[in-house]
């Protein structure tokens, strides 16, 4: 009767409410029955004592490149994700001529850190439209399933060609193409939209990204192109030109205004966090967005579970000490060479007497922000953290200035500057330091529980297939289920509101009725969870992209199982070999 039967558990079903105890059978793919479920399975899985959840829906990922080459999809296969949207911050391969593959590469190198010659070997290229990126993924055989977003950069290159920069204005003819090609995308089955207006986002080559100030008349011009469709949504990320003298809020957040509410109807999301340049900017959003509501303009919030981070080390992007001249001399070194000539005392003197020089500006895809952090070191160093403090092993996203780099420093006698070199010579070279840059202005977690309780906001930000040197937030679903239901003190989150939060709100923001949920006749993506043990460990550095690149990788453990469409993609925290993940296309 039963391809697989669950038996026993605790079922989460993604609504929010109590918690109940029932064997699940699946047929085909789909959940046939919750309760007993007395006929023969094929195969029985055994759930007493573990917890049961719909698969996890990320909103917000970078797979664009990624999945054209990888049936995996890590690490957000191993976090219990089941569906992804990728194509966000307006950036991504489609639509693209052969002339721009370059171009493209290089945007999403700087904008996402994927290594450039990861991208130029592991690209397959078997595309130029839109509707032809989607029916190539299609194609490929994947653990699990996924949507695309038409992004902002690409479309305006392909339409605009040379004139696609930071400073051109598109004609109504450009406006014209732009919205008929996001409309042939929408009626292809593309899930959205997206754009990006961020000052820290460039290509490798320094420039600024081809949407990062499309006018106005721009925006709501291509989003006029879901008007009639019943299903699409709108995606935006905003810095608010922070990096600028000034504050350009209103006037930026005017401008997403303009945008959203071309699109009557289509739900909008986009980011929302706490920066430490403009602390209180992610109250202004909020506000912003209940006012929104209040006049029939549907616009989410999506929140991150912690703060938002980078890994510092040698094996990473960056680090404290990439700017000294004496490492610059030994940047281009093997890792292991650079280690070496680093234990010595004699470098370490010399390196930490110099001045560091400026990265950022043409010609390099380091940001600007860079600059500033290593100049502000010494005054940030009471937020820089090594990840296990207790070298166990385990993960602490929230740590207090105790633990800090400045901390040791003032107990040592030492320069901040001494311990974070020392720091990054232990584990072999290998150790990774945390520097949470948004969402930890205070040291805590008060506005980050704020942001995720809200009743506009949504879990996302995870950036899964992106920053793959120095962040690895793809774990985020992993962290709010054990961090904020089962690990903190105070204001926790309940495990069904976890989950709802991971599952179901996410497929009703997406208009997606066939998953979401642990319900008769919809989509067998199902976690199996143990729930107790349910742990995450310290990222590390794997090469095992296209071209020998590197990127951060996080062991889990807790995910008895995974399940998507019915098959096990996750078993005991492993990928198997099932590969039943495809292309969701809206409005089919």
């Amino acid at each position: 009767m039963f391809d697989i039967k669950i038996m026993g558990g605790t079922i989460y079903d993604g609504e929010g409410g109590a918690a109940y105890t029932a064997n699940i059978g699946i047929k085909d793919g789909i959940i046939t029955e919750i309760g007993t479920c007395s006929g023969e399975a094929g195969e029985t899985i055994e759930a007493d004592g573990l917890i049961i959840t719909p698969g996890t829906i990320d909103l917000h990922t970078h797979y664009d490149g990624q999945i054209s080459w990888d049936e995996e999809m890590k690490p957000s296969v191993n976090h219990g994700v089941t569906t992804i949207v990728m194509g966000n911050c307006g950036v991504g391969f489609a639509p693209c001529r052969k002339d721009d593959h370059d171009k493209l590469i290089r945007l999403m190198e700087g904008v996402e850190d994927i290594p450039g010659t990861a991208l130029s070997e592991g690209l397959t290229w078997d595309w130029e439209s839109f509707p032809e990126y989607m029916d190539a993924l299609d194609a490929r055989p994947h653990t699990i399933d996924f949507l695309a977003m038409m992004p902002h950069d690409p479309l305006r290159v392909f339409v605009m060609g040379d004139r696609a920069v930071f400073d051109q204005k598109a004609t109504d003819a450009d406006i014209d193409e732009m919205r008929t090609l996001t409309r042939e995308a929408l009626e292809a089955g593309a899930v959205g939209f997206s754009t990006g207006r961020s000052d820290a986002h460039r290509s490798s080559d320094g420039d600024w990204t081809p949407t990062s100030e499309a006018h106005p008349s721009e925006l709501a011009g291509i989003a006029s192109a879901f008007n009639g469709l019943d299903y699409g949504v709108l995606h935006a990320v905003n810095d608010f030109d922070q990096e600028r003298p000034g504050d350009q809020f209103d006037q930026e957040f005017d401008i997403l205004e303009t945008y959203f509410r071309a699109a009557p109807g289509h739900k909008a999301s986009m980011t929302l966090m706490q920066r430490d340049l403009v602390p209180d900017h992610w109250k202004k959003i909020i506000k912003r967005a209940e006012d929104l509501q209040k006049d029939g303009v549907d616009l989410r919030l999506q929140a991150a579970p912690r703060g938002i981070g980078l890994f510092l080390g040698l094996q990473s992007t960056f680090h404290p000490l990439m700017a000294f001249p004496s490492y610059i001399e030994i940047a281009d070194l093997s890792f292991e060479d650079r280690v070496e000539k680093m234990r010595c005392p004699v470098l370490k003197e010399k390196m930490l007497a110099e001045t560091p020089v400026k990265l950022a500006g043409s010609g390099t895809s380091v940001p600007p922000m860079t600059d500033i952090m290593i100049a502000m070191t010494e005054q940030i160093a009471g937020k820089m953290f090594k990840l296990s403090p207790d070298g166990s092993g385990k993960v602490d996203y929230e740590q207090g200035y105790a633990s800090s780099a400045a901390a040791e420093a003032d107990n040592k006698g030492e320069t901040v500057w001494s311990v974070l070199y020392d720091w990054m010579l232990e584990d072999e070279g290998k150790m990774l330091i945390y520097f949470p840059i948004y969402n930890y202005t205070d040291m805590n977690y008060d506005a980050v529980h704020t942001m995720m309780t809200h009743p506009l906001a949504l879990p996302g930000l995870t950036d899964g297939g992106a920053h793959v040197g120095y962040i690895c937030d793809a774990s985020f679903p992993t962290y709010l289920l054990a961090h904020w239901t089962r690990d903190r003190d105070s204001k926790k989150i309940s495990i069904a509101r976890a989950v709802q939060m991971l599952s179901a709100d996410a497929a009703d923001f997406l208009g997606l009725d066939d998953r979401g949920r642990i319900k008769v006749g919809l989509k067998a993506d199902i976690n199996i969870i143990d729930y107790e043990n349910l742990e995450l460990e310290v990222p590390v550095m794997v090469k095992d992209l296209p071209a020998g690149g590197q990127r951060l990788l996080q062991p889990v453990t807790g995910y008895k199982a995974t399940l998507v469409s019915g098959q096990a993609v996750i078993k005991d925290n492993q990928v198997t070999s099932a590969r039943p993940g495809r292309l969701v296309r809206m409005g089919r």
